[in-house]
C-alpha cells in the first residue's frame, strides 16, 4: 500500500499544480518596446493619491446636515477638474488594485500565492517608465513597485508594520503621518540641490498610499464616524500638500494631481467580492492637463448616485480601474506601461485634438504588440498544421488599421483616427484573452484523462483488496492478459513525448500528457476484476442502476453546497430521517430522537449569514457556558457507566484543566473586546493567555484516557477553549452542536453493525481503548453501508467547512475573529488563525470517523479509498468548474476541495 500513497500523492500534487498551469498562468508577456507620445506632454510631474479603501458613494455623497465631508475636493470636482467612478475588477483587494492602478493589468492569482509584498512576476508600471517616483506609505504595498524597477529611481517612505493596528484609537494616524512626511520632505529638498534637482525633472511621480481609511473601515465600519471622520482627514491633508507642492514649484502650472482609490468596503467591513460597494470607487482628476468641470445633461447611470451626490449638473465620465493607468502616462508623456491593458479616458485630457489622437495611437501600438509577441511565441511552438490563429485579427489587418489610423492624423481626421483605434485596441484585448487560453483544452483533457485513470485504480484496489469479488488469477492467465499490454503503453508513451518535444512544449506538459499511461497501464491489468465488476452489475441491473443513481444525487448535492450553503441545511435535515428508514428508532429510541433533534439544529447554521453581522460577544459567552454545562453532562454519564474503572487521577485534573480553561477563554473575549471597544488596545495578559491557550490545547489531550468517549471529550474541549478565542457570534455554538451530533453517530453506528449481526470489536462502546492495536484478524470486508458511512463523513466535513463561513472567501473574514491574539494586521498570522478556526470542526468529525472505523472492525485503509474515490469525484467536477476571474469566492469555491484531507491509515 505504500506504493499506492506515493503514487496517489504524486497524482493529486499534479493534479493540484496543473489547475494554475491551466487556469492561472501570468497573462503577461515580456518582450515589447516602450511607446510614448511624441508630442510635448500637459505635465512634468504627476501626484497620485491612493485612500485605500474608500468607497465613491462615501466620499461623494452629502452628510446628514447636506454638507460634503470633502470640501476641498468637492470644489475641485465642482470647479477645477473632472470626475467619475471607477470601476474596479473583482478580486476587490489592495494588491490586485494597485497594480491596475498603476501598471494597468489585472494581476492573476498565482502572482498573489509567491508573495504579498514583493513583486512576484516582472511587470512595468508608470513607476517603472518615470524619471523619479517618490511614494509615503504602507509596507505591504509599496516595495511591490520598488522591488524589480529598472534602475533606482523608485524610493520608498514607510512606517512600521506595528502602526496598522485595528485596535488604534485612531487609524487615520496612518494618513496624517504620510502628510507629514511628505510635507518635511519638501521642505528638506529646498535646502538640498541636489535633491532639488531630481524633482524639477520632467515625467517625476509623487505616490500618496493611505491606508488609514481601510483600516478605519475594517475595525469601526464603512459608516462609522470613525471611517467618515478619516474622510475629512484626507480631505485636508490632501489640501495642505498641494499648497506645499504649488508653493515648492512656483505655481508653474505644471502638475497633475489624480485622486482614487484602490477598492471599495462592504457596510461589515469587508471587500474581496464584486459588490457595487466594494467595485465602485472615487476617481477625481485635476491640474496641467486635466479637463475642468464639463457640464452634465441627461447622463444616465444604471445607478442613481448623480441625484444622491446632487453632481447632476457636473459630468460623470466612468472609467475601468486600468484606465487610469495609461491617463497618467498621457498626462507626463512617459511610455504606457508594456503590460497596460488600459484603454485611455480621452474626456479626462484637456489637450489638442491632434495630442488626444497620437495617445491613442500609442496605446492601440502598445496593446497590440502585446497580442503580437503572444501570438508569435505561440505559433513558434505548435506544429505548422495545428496551429488556429485568431482569425478576427490576423497580423496584416492589424498593421493595415494602424497605416489607416496614421493616415488620418496626418489628414487632421482625429476623430476618425480615434475611433479606428478603438477598435482594434478592443480586437486586440480579444486576442490576447484567445492566446492566454490556447491551450487549455489540450492539458484539460490530458489532466483529465489522467485523474480519471486514478480513479479507476482506486475502484479497482477497493474491489481486489476489501470485498470478496477478487478471485486467484492463475500465473497462466496473467501472463495471458498482460500480454501485449506493456508494449501498446510504452509506445503511446513514445508518440506523446515526441509529439511534445517537437512542438518545444514546457517541461510541465511533458508530466500532464504522460501522467495517464502508467495509471491506465495499471488499471488495465486487472481486467478480470473488472469484468467482476461488471458482471455483478449485469446480474443485479435494476438494483446497480439504483445504487448508482443513489449515488450521483449525493455526489451532485455536496457539489451544490459549496456554491449554495443553504444544500447542507436539506442535507441534514434528510439525515435526520436516517434511524426512521432504517429501523434503528425502535432499537434506541434515546439516540435516534437526538440524532434527530441535533441535525435540526445543526442545519440551522447554513442558513445564517456569513458576512453582514455585527460581533456579538453574548453568544460567545452563552456557548462557552453551555460547553461547559455539556462538559460535565458528559463526565457524570461515564460515572454512571462505571467508566470511573478507567479514569486516573491525572485525567480528571486534565478534564478540570480544560474546563477552567473554557471559562478563562470565556472571560479574555469579553474582556478583550470591552478593552477595544474603549479604545484601550489589546491588553498585553489578553494577548498571553491567548496564545498559550491555543499552543495547551495542542498537548493537553495527550495526558487524557485513550478510552474512546474520554479522548475525545478532552480533544473537543481543547479545541473549544481555542475556538471561543476566535469566535465573535453564533458560530461559536457550531463546534458544541457539532460534537453531540458526531458522539450520536458513533453510537448509532455500533447499534447498526449489531443490528447486521456483526460482531462490534468491544461489548461495550465505552471500552475501545485507542492505545491497543487493533486485531488485523478481526478486520471484516466492506458493504454497502459502509459507502453510506463514508458519504456522511464527507457530508459532514464539508458541514465542517462551510457550515459558518466559506474557507474560499477572503470576504468573509473578519478581522474581529484573531482580535483576542493581535490586532497589528499581519496577513500570514491571521491568516493561519482563521484556518485553524476553519479546520478545528473538521479534526472533530476526522476523530469521530475514526472512532466508527475503529468501533466497525474496519480497515481505515478501505474506508480511506471510499473517501478517496468520492472526494476525488467531487474534485473532478471543480476542475472544470474552476474560474480564473471573479472574487477570492468565485475563485475559490471552485479551487479549494477540502475533500482530500481524508483520514490516516493505521
Amino acid at each position: 500500500m505504500l506504493t499506492f500513497f506515493l503514487m496517489g500523492l504524486l497524482v493529486h500534487l499534479i493534479f493540484f499544480a496543473s489547475i494554475f498551469d491551466i487556469y492561472f498562468t501570468s497573462p503577461l508577456v515580456h518582450g515589447m518596446t516602450p511607446h510614448r507620445t511624441a508630442l510635448t506632454p500637459p505635465a512634468q510631474r504627476l501626484v497620485l493619491f491612493v485612500a485605500d479603501g474608500l468607497r465613491a458613494d462615501t466620499l461623494f455623497e452629502l452628510d446628514e446636515n447636506g454638507q460634503t465631508r470633502s470640501p476641498f475636493l468637492r470644489n475641485v470636482v465642482e470647479q477645477s477638474g473632472s470626475w467619475g467612478v471607477s470601476h474596479t475588477r473583482v478580486p476587490t483587494e489592495s494588491r490586485p488594485g494597485h497594480v491596475a492602478l498603476i501598471a494597468g493589468f489585472y494581476e492573476d492569482v498565482s502572482a498573489v500565492a509567491k508573495g504579498w509584498k514583493e513583486n512576484p512576476v516582472e511587470f512595468d508600471s508608470v513607476f517603472n517608465e518615470s524619471t523619479h517616483t517618490w511614494c509615503w506609505g504602507s509596507p505591504d504595498i509599496l516595495p511591490m513597485f520598488a522591488k524589480g524597477a529598472s534602475g533606482d529611481h523608485v524610493y520608498t517612505r514607510m512606517y512600521p508594520a506595528e502602526m496598522e493596528d485595528f485596535a488604534a484609537q485612531d487609524a487615520s494616524k496612518l494618513d496624517t503621518w504620510v502628510f507629514n512626511e511628505v510635507k518635511t520632505f519638501f521642505e528638506f529638498a529646498k535646502s538640498n540641490e541636489t535633491l532639488s534637482t531630481k524633482m524639477w525633472a520632467h515625467e517625476v511621480v509623487y505616490f500618496l498610499h493611505l491606508l488609514g481609511l481601510d483600516t478605519n473601515g475594517h475595525a469601526h465600519r464603512p459608516m462609522s464616524s470613525e471611517y467618515k471622520e478619516n474622510i475629512r482627514t484626507v480631505d485636508k491633508g490632501i489640501q495642505e500638500v498641494i499648497s506645499v507642492i504649488e508653493d515648492f514649484y512656483r505655481n508653474d502650472k505644471k502638475t497633475a494631481f489624480i485622486y482614487t482609490s484602490d477598492h471599495g468596503m462592504t457596510e461589515w467591513g469587508s471587500h474581496g467580492a464584486g459588490h457595487p460597494s466594494e467595485t465602485l470607487t472615487p476617481l477625481v482628476a485635476w491640474g496641467a492637463g486635466v479637463n475642468g468641470p464639463l457640464v452634465g445633461s441627461n447622463q444616465q447611470f444604471e445607478d442613481d448616485f448623480l441625484q444622491e451626490w446632487k453632481l447632476n449638473d457636473r459630468k460623470r465620465v466612468d472609467v475601468n480601474q486600468a484606465d487610469i493607468a495609461p491617463l497618467m502616462a498621457a498626462l507626463i508623456g512617459v511610455p504606457f506601461p508594456l503590460n497596460s491593458v488600459g484603454i485611455l479616458p480621452l474626456e479626462y485630457l484637456n489637450n489638442s485634438d491632434q495630442y488626444k489622437a497620437e495617445c491613442m495611437l500609442t496605446n492601440t501600438m502598445q496593446i497590440l504588440e502585446q497580442f503580437t509577441v503572444k501570438m508569435i511565441h505561440k505559433k513558434e511552438t505548435t506544429l505548422s498544421f495545428l496551429f488556429s490563429p485568431f482569425i478576427p485579427l490576423p497580423l496584416s489587418k492589424g498593421q493595415d488599421m494602424l497605416r489607416t489610423a496614421r493616415i488620418y492624423i496626418q489628414q487632421q481626421q482625429y476623430d476618425e483616427a480615434i475611433s479606428l483605434c478603438k477598435s482594434l485596441v478592443n480586437l486586440a484585448l480579444e486576442g490576447l484573452s484567445y492566446y492566454h487560453t490556447y491551450d487549455r483544452v489540450f492539458l484539460g483533457i490530458s489532466v483529465v484523462l489522467g485523474f480519471v485513470g486514478w480513479i479507476s485504480y482506486a475502484f479497482v484496489l477497493i474491489v481486489k483488496l476489501h470485498t470478496g469479488l477478487s478471485q486467484p488469477i492463475s500465473k497462466l492467465d496473467k501472463l495471458r492478459s498482460n500480454d501485449h499490454l506493456p508494449a501498446v503503453f510504452t509506445g503511446a508513451g513514445m508518440v506523446i513525448t515526441l509529439f511534445l518535444l517537437i512542438q518545444s512544449c514546457p517541461w510541465t506538459y511533458y508530466i500532464y500528457c504522460l501522467l495517464p499511461i502508467p495509471v491506465w497501464y495499471a488499471v488495465m491489468k486487472e481486467t478480470r476484476i473488472i469484468q467482476n465488476v461488471i458482471n455483478l452489475v449485469l446480474t443485479y441491473p435494476a438494483k446497480s442502476i439504483g445504487y448508482l443513481l443513489l449515488f450521483i444525487l449525493g455526489i451532485e448535492t455536496m457539489v451544490a453546497s459549496f456554491f449554495h450553503r443553504q444544500v447542507l441545511t436539506f442535507g441534514l435535515v434528510s439525515f435526520a430521517g436516517w434511524p426512521l428508514l432504517s429501523k434503528r428508532f425502535q432499537q434506541n429510541k434515546v439516540m435516534s430522537f437526538s440524532w434527530i433533534s441535533f441535525s435540526f439544529i445543526l442545519a440551522v447554521f447554513p442558513l445564517m449569514p456569513v458576512v453582514g453581522r455585527s460581533p456579538n460577544i453574548t453568544l460567545v459567552t452563552a456557548a462557552g457556558l453551555l460547553t461547559v454545562i455539556c462538559s460535565f453532562i458528559f463526565l457524570c454519564s461515564f460515572e454512571m457507566a462505571k467508566a470511573t474503572l478507567v479514569e486516573t487521577t491525572v485525567s480528571r485534573s486534565v478534564y478540570a484543566a480544560q474546563v477552567a480553561s473554557i471559562i478563562l477563554s470565556v472571560y479574555i473575549v469579553n474582556t478583550t473586546h470591552s478593552s477595544l471597544a474603549d479604545k484601550h488596545g489589546l491588553p498585553l495578559s489578553s494577548q498571553v493567555i491567548s496564545w498559550t491557550t491555543l499552543a495547551s490545547s495542542l498537548l493537553t489531550p495527550l495526558l487524557s484516557s485513550t478510552f474512546i468517549f474520554q479522548r475525545l471529550l478532552s480533544i473537543n474541549l481543547s479545541l473549544m477553549s481555542t475556538y471561543v478565542l476566535l469566535s465573535t457570534g453564533y458560530e461559536a455554538f457550531f463546534p458544541l452542536v457539532l460534537s453531540c451530533l458526531v458522539f450520536i453517530w458513533i453510537n448509532l453506528e455500533r447499534e447498526t453493525i449489531r443490528f447486521h449481526n456483526i460482531p462490534p470489536a468491544e461489548k461495550q462502546l465505552s471500552m475501545i481503548n485507542f492505545a491497543q492495536k487493533s486485531d488485523s484478524t478481526h478486520v471484516r470486508h466492506l458493504g454497502l453501508d459502509d459507502i453510506r458511512r463514508s458519504y456522511f463523513f464527507i457530508f459532514f466535513i464539508v458541514t465542517a467547512f462551510f457550515g459558518t463561513g466559506n474557507i474560499a472567501s477572503v470576504n468573509s473574514f473578519d478581522p474581529a475573529s484573531v482580535y483576542c491574539f493581535l490586532t497589528v494586521f499581519n496577513p500570514f498570522v491571521m491568516g493561519a488563525l482563521m484556518m485553524w478556526k476553519i479546520l478545528i470542526p473538521f479534526v472533530i468529525v476526522m476523530c469521530a470517523f475514526e472512532s466508527i472505523q475503529v468501533s466497525t472492525r474496519l480497515s481505515s485503509n478501505s474506508l480511506f479509498l471510499i473517501v478517496l474515490v468520492i472526494s476525488d469525484i467531487m474534485a473532478l467536477h471543480f476542475f472544470f468548474l474552476v474560474k480564473d476571474y471573479g472574487s477570492w469566492l468565485d475563485i475559490g469555491t471552485r479551487y479549494i476541495n477540502p475533500f482530500h484531507f481524508s483520514p490516516e491509515t493505521q
